[in-house]
């Protein structure tokens, strides 16, 4: 028996050490891998750094292109928070509406049934009781009689002070509603100051950009200045595939502990998405719109489109095709404000022209999940988003994945 007892003592020792080394294995690889998440994350930035440096060096006219694309895409972005959270205060204001309509319909049904009791109460009123107590032969009626009066008195106080708690409740809900106002007033007030320094700096763009037009008439010197360069592009593209390949696998969050040696289920998923991109059915399109130029037609600038490019409004949500990490997140010259996600296995899709990056370097993002909002940056003469797909940095025809 003792050798028993000694033996299930030695197991649940054991065990609680076991669930105790796996939760600080699971704490400290989570904190390295934080650590190496940030350690990437300055090395893209640093990337970046680069990039605009050498583009600098290279042309003054993509400076001021940059420079006012900078402008918008802060106003922008800003705006668009500012959209969100407008939704979210209209949202919390109808429901404290719901609230106090709710309040009043109790307090009405309350007063009624108040009404009643009181009219109740008076119907078994003094002169039946003394009635009862001079017929002797009654008391067991009187005794009833009583008891419900006792019963109504107890009955109306908690009636009186439900009510009372309800017209408290509908007060604070009052001043919730006022206050909640006065939120959305100032909200979409700053709202409009927004739209107005966005439209403003959207005309600074327009003048820059005709400036650039007059300057470089001839379409191969605008290339020269503006224009992508496809061999800095793959370039770059190696680079960012690199460094996303140290970039941490997601990992479990320290739980609640499980059996010795089990292991958790992790608390985001690792995108793995290059084998979802294989075409097994089509991918939803980062943009409603009109095709303006397909796989291998004509951009704008001349160029041959190696990707997709699409009609949209400034300002519309851009969405990620499908699961990823944000490789890049900045302005590159050619793609004015571009975001990259890497989607693993050499995948990597690009999402340019845009007039808001909504992600950074290092964000995870989910299929179908607001990237960026469509713009004109880089110079182009109107809104519309340039997607591509590349697979080990060479263009994919965007058909076989996406629907059409």
């Amino acid at each position: 028996m003792r050798l028993i007892l000694l033996a299930c003592l030695l197991f649940f020792f054991t065990g609680s050490q076991a669930v105790a080394q796996t939760t600080a294995q699971r704490a400290q690889k989570a904190a390295a891998a934080e650590k190496q998440l940030q350690q990437t994350r300055a090395r893209i930035k640093a990337l970046a750094d680069e990039q605009k440096k050498i583009e600098a060096e290279r042309s003054a006219a993509s400076k001021a292109l940059r420079e006012v694309d900078g402008k918008v895409s802060g106003t922008q972005r800003s705006l668009h928070t500012l959209e969100a959270q407008i939704a979210e205060q209209q949202k919390a204001l109808e429901d404290l509406r719901e609230k106090r309509l709710a309040l009043e319909r109790s307090l009405s049904r309350q007063r009624a049934e108040l009404a009643t009791l009181i009219r109740s109460a008076y119907a078994l009123g003094r002169h039946e009781q003394l009635k009862l107590l001079l017929e002797q032969d009654r008391m067991s009626d009187l005794a009833r009689v009583l008891a419900y009066h006792r019963y109504f008195q107890r009955d109306r106080q908690l009636r009186i002070t439900g009510i009372s708690a309800e017209l408290q409740s509908l007060a604070q809900v009052g001043e919730q509603i006022e206050a909640k106002q006065a939120e959305l007033v100032a909200a979409r007030d700053k709202r409009k100051s927004e739209l107005a320094t966005l439209a403003e700096q959207r005309r600074e763009r327009g003048k820059v950009v005709s400036s650039l037009d007059s300057k470089f008439r001839d379409r191969k010197a605008r290339i020269t200045a503006l224009g992508r360069d496809e061999k800095s592009t793959v370039v770059l593209l190696e680079r960012l595939r690199k460094l996303m390949a140290q970039m941490p696998k997601p990992v479990a969050k320290p739980g609640k502990p499980g059996k010795p040696g089990g292991s958790a289920k992790p608390s985001l998923k690792p995108s793995g998405i290059g084998s979802a991109m294989i075409p097994t059915g089509p991918l939803k399109l980062p943009l409603a719109g009109s095709m303006l130029a397909g796989f291998g037609g004509v951009m704008p600038d001349g160029h041959k489109s190696q990707g997709w490019l699409i009609a949209g409004n400034p300002g519309a949500e851009v969405h990620a095709v499908s699961a990823g990490r944000v490789a890049y997140a900045d302005w590159l010259k050619g793609y004015g404000l571009l975001i990259i996600l890497d989607h693993g296995n050499g995948y990597m899709t690009l999402y340019a022209f845009n007039d808001a990056l909504l992600k950074n370097a290092g964000d995870l993002v989910k299929a179908g999940e607001a990237i960026s909002t469509v713009g004109s940056s880089g110079g182009q003469g109107r809104s519309a988003l340039y997607f591509e797909l590349r697979r080990n940095g060479q263009p994919q025809d965007p058909r076989s994945w996406l629907g059409k």
